[in-house]
Formats: structure tokens, sequence, C-alpha cells
């Protein structure tokens, strides 16, 4: 029998939040094939490490970003998606806040930079890597209608509007405002924290927190939106 070698790559894609868009973390790379052109964070997994260390170091080496919780959620695996070869890549996704305290700033040369871009406006991405994001983004567009991921993306004390705001984004559909509200209060994992919004020019409105506990005795990971 023939001698089969493949390569194993890991690709992630991290999903943002800010001022009111979703975003998706991308690099610039430094090195053939497709210098100079921007990709998702990725690169091949070493010999000696498991698969998902090899996601939290090629993430850090690429972005700056370490200690982020990945989940694995599809292997890419079609015999000429690598100009180089053959390549079967691991797919991640994670979904951060996004804040100052999260500098992006590769370690590696591999890439020149590291940045967050709107999804609705994605350039054109290296290899095969507008399949995995879409592939990513349809895995959150589903989860995000039976699981709280989406308080993941927002800040710990946060409005109705904002949380609104963010479901739109991730479903690229308006939502009913009152029917909205209502679906997210009757499930009683929202906190009223007694606060309202600081600095803002219009009438401040009141600022909610997401309640987990509750969420773990009532739902068990199960919502319906």
């Amino acid at each position: 029998m023939p001698t089969f070698e493949s390569i194993f790559s890991i690709d992630c894609v991290i999903f943002g939040f800010d001022r009111g868009e979703l975003k998706v973390l991308l690099i610039e790379r430094n090195e053939e094939p497709f210098k100079d052109s921007f990709a998702l964070p990725g690169y091949l997994a070493a010999q000696d490490e498991s698969i998902d260390a090899a996601a939290q170091r090629i993430l850090y080496e690429l972005t700056g970003l370490r200690d982020i919780f990945m989940e694995q959620f599809h292997t890419f695996g079609e015999v000429n998606r690598h100009p180089q070869g053959r390549v079967i890549t691991v797919a991640y996704f994670a979904m951060l806040r996004i804040n100052g305290k999260k500098e992006l700033k590769p370690i590696s040369s591999f890439a020149k930079k590291a940045f967050w871009h709107p999804v609705n406006k994605l350039p054109q991405l290296a290899f095969d890597h507008r399949t995995i994001f879409e592939r990513a983004l349809l895995k959150i567009k589903r989860k995000i209608t039976y699981q709280p991921i989406a308080f993941e993306l927002l800040p710990e004390k946060f409005t109705l509007t904002q949380l609104q705001t963010l479901y739109e984004a991730v479903l690229n559909k308006k939502l009913d405002k009152r029917n909205f509200r209502k679906k997210m209060l009757n499930y009683g994992i929202l906190k009223e924290l007694g606060e309202k919004q600081k600095g803002v020019s219009f009438r401040a409105a009141n600022l909610y927190k997401f309640d987990k506990r509750t969420y773990a005795k009532l739902f068990k990971n199960e919502l319906s939106f």
C-alpha cells in the first residue's frame, strides 16, 4: 500500500462585537503562499503537540491573545484546498468581548498584523478561509438561538437595546423590539442591576447582567429563541 502523509493545520475563527457590529479577527500574512493577503489566524500543528494545544499556541503567536476558550467545530479536508500539497485543517471558533485589555500584537513574524474586521464587509481571504468563516458564522447563528453564547460578546453590564442589537447583528435580521424584550425577560436569566447607563446624551437605559446560576438551574444549556 502507498504511504500517505497528511499535514494538519489549525484555523481560528474569533468573533467579537463592537459598536453594533459583529466582527471577526483577521491577520495579514507575511509568508507565501498568499503573502500580504488577509486570512484567519492559522498555521501548522507541530508533530509533538495536541490539536488543542496547537490552537492555543497558534492564536497567541499570530494575534497575541492567550488563554482563550475555543471550541472545535469542523474539519476541512478537501484535496486541493492548499496550493503546496495536502493539508487537513481543524477549525476552532470563539466569541470575545472586544476591549482595550486584549491588545492584538502578533508574536511571530508570520503575521504582519492582526485586526478586527466587520463580518458584513469581509475582504477576499486566503485559501478557503471564506468557506471556513461562513461555516463558523452559521454555527453561531444556530447556537445563539438555543444557548446564551451572545453574552460572551457583551460587556458584563449591558442594556436590552445592546442585547437586541447583538442578536440582530449575528442573525442578520431585524427583531421586533417588544417581542424580543418580553421573551428575554421571561426567561428569567437577566438580572436587573438597579443602575443606568452613564455618559450618554440620550435617556439612560437600565443595565442588566446575565445570571449564569439561574440559567444553569432552569435551562441546562437549552434556550429557545
